[in-house]
């Protein structure tokens, strides 16, 4: 086995640790709030600021967080046993009905699963995805910070649990985790139990149809946002698997619209030969860095785009390692040029072009769907769900490799993406409320080849517990124009 994938197996294993003091943590903090404020109802809303931003369906003081912070303390130096057992659906449904836990009951009365795994901690019981660890004191670092109306409690990185992040606000993602509020309202769903009750009552069709049309509208928002501005460069950028291809092919359709003429430009196609690309530690070419970009050549290209010259374009053969001559472009005087690449943010990619000419779009699955009040889902597993199966379908990757090889691309995304999505002029949420419903039915035998004596096989089971969790939607109502196709074939766009 290559150094990289020993690597990326300890990975796994530091990810899986650091979900499960996630889930620690949160049950850590419902107990805290429930002794503070036995009438309070803890929401755990989105990742933001390397942290989860948590509501009580109130707003928060700041003397409030001062006394959640001081109970949870308690708690961690009291090593409180965190215990398990496994219960009936119907005798789960009742406990959390005793307790008026509404979330719960609504989530266990729509999932098929027999059998329920319920923890607790001191007279309190709660359900998570991931496994707390068997007692408070091994989640001892956190802090919170007030966010209006809520606050965000941070904890370590996954990297190592020992270290603490600095704590960044982030004002343009949290307009878009009210943006998504605003989506699920108009969708009826908070949470899976609500998702997969509509579902049974024949209303999936439907709810692809409202999801994919509330894309589409913002869609519109963003091409009429950049007529208005007479943008000349489009700046699209996002993580692996964020859609950023068919969003950049939607986006130049309402340009049409606008009666603007878009012309679209890879950043992958300016790689430098293999040759001059940089490696990474374990001597991989490195086409994650900035530095595997022909930045010269790139704004050579720009330049001349934007007055009015013809240019060459090139065409990067990754089998080879060196560009091919490609087609000739130009830019009309009513024309637009999107440029699309996880650098793209980045100034220095384009350090030619004045800032008034750039408009800036920051594209991802930023939202998920949680799955009751205290559980949510990462972000980034919808992106390994799209990945998974896109690079196992179409790539010829096996799932092994795959799940191996994620770790890899988070620290290229947390390296080279997330510290500039705050300079974005606009957000796109490219995550659908109800995609883990459609790539249930095409993850499950992919990860089931993982066998369990395989050091890969308790990712693949968590992805698995976490899929059979929904109703399945069939993939024939998905439109084919939705961002969703990239991943599971059948899109109108060529790739």
């Amino acid at each position: 086995m290559f150094e990289q994938d020993i690597k990326g197996l300890e990975d796994l294993e530091k990810l899986n640790r650091w979900r499960s003091y996630q889930s620690t943590l949160s049950f850590i903090l419902y107990v805290a709030i429930k002794k503070l404020y036995p009438k309070a109802n803890l929401r755990i809303e989105h990742s933001i600021s390397q942290g989860y931003y948590c509501l009580l369906h109130r707003r928060v003081k700041p003397i409030d967080i001062q006394r959640i912070d001081k109970k949870m303390r308690e708690i961690i130096a009291e090593n409180i046993p965190i215990k398990s057992q496994k219960m009936s659906r119907p005798k789960a449904i009742k406990l959390f009905e005793r307790l008026g836990l509404k979330d719960k009951v609504v989530l266990l009365k729509n999932i098929r699963v027999s059998r329920i795994m319920v923890y607790s901690l001191l007279d309190f019981y709660d359900l998570f995805l991931v496994p707390p660890f068997n007692n408070t004191g091994k989640a001892d670092k956190f802090y919170l910070r007030y966010f209006f109306p809520g606050f965000i409690m941070v904890f370590p990185v996954w990297q190592d649990l020992s270290i603490l992040p600095e704590y960044v606000p982030q004002p343009r993602l949290a307009r878009i985790f009210s943006e998504h509020e605003e989506w699920a309202q108009i969708l009826g769903i908070s949470d899976l139990g609500q998702l997969n009750h509509k579902i049974k009552n024949g209303l999936g069709s439907e709810i692809i149809k409202v999801s994919e049309a509330l894309h589409e509208k913002k869609i519109v928002y963003i091409a009429d946002q950049i007529t208005k501005k007479k943008s000349k460069l489009v700046l699209i950028a996002g993580p692996s698997s964020a859609g950023k291809t068919t969003f950049t092919k939607r986006l130049a359709i309402q340009l049409l619209v606008n009666g603007i003429r878009p012309v679209s430009i890879s950043t992958d196609d300016y790689f430098l030969p293999h040759s001059r690309t940089p490696r990474d530690k374990f001597g991989r070419l490195d086409f994650e860095s900035i530095n595997a970009v022909d930045i010269k050549l790139l704004n050579q290209h720009l330049c001349r785009l934007l007055q009015g010259k013809v240019i060459e374009m090139p065409r990067f053969n990754f089998i080879t390692g060196r560009r091919n001559k490609g087609r000739m472009i130009y830019l009309q005087d009513n024309g637009v040029i999107l440029l699309e690449g996880i650098h793209c943010l980045n100034d220095r990619l384009t350090y030619r072009i004045l800032a008034s000419l750039r408009f800036k779009i920051y594209i991802s699955a930023l939202t998920q769907l949680n799955i009751d009040d205290h559980n949510r889902v990462s972000t980034t597993d919808t992106r390994m769900l799209r990945r998974i199966v896109r690079d196992t379908h179409y790539r010829g990757y096996h799932i092994k490799g795959v799940l191996r090889h994620w770790s890899s691309v988070r620290r290229g995304e947390e390296k080279n993406i997330y510290p500039f999505q705050e300079q974005a002029d606009e957000m796109f949420n490219s995550a659908l409320i109800y995609e883990p419903a459609v790539l249930k039915k095409l993850c499950l035998p992919i990860l089931r080849r993982i066998k369990p004596d395989a050091p890969e096989y308790e990712e693949a089971k968590r992805l698995i517990n976490f899929l059979n969790l929904f109703y399945d939607l069939k993939e024939r109502d998905v439109p084919s124009n939705s961002i969703l196709r990239e991943f599971i074939g059948g899109s109108s766009f060529v790739y």
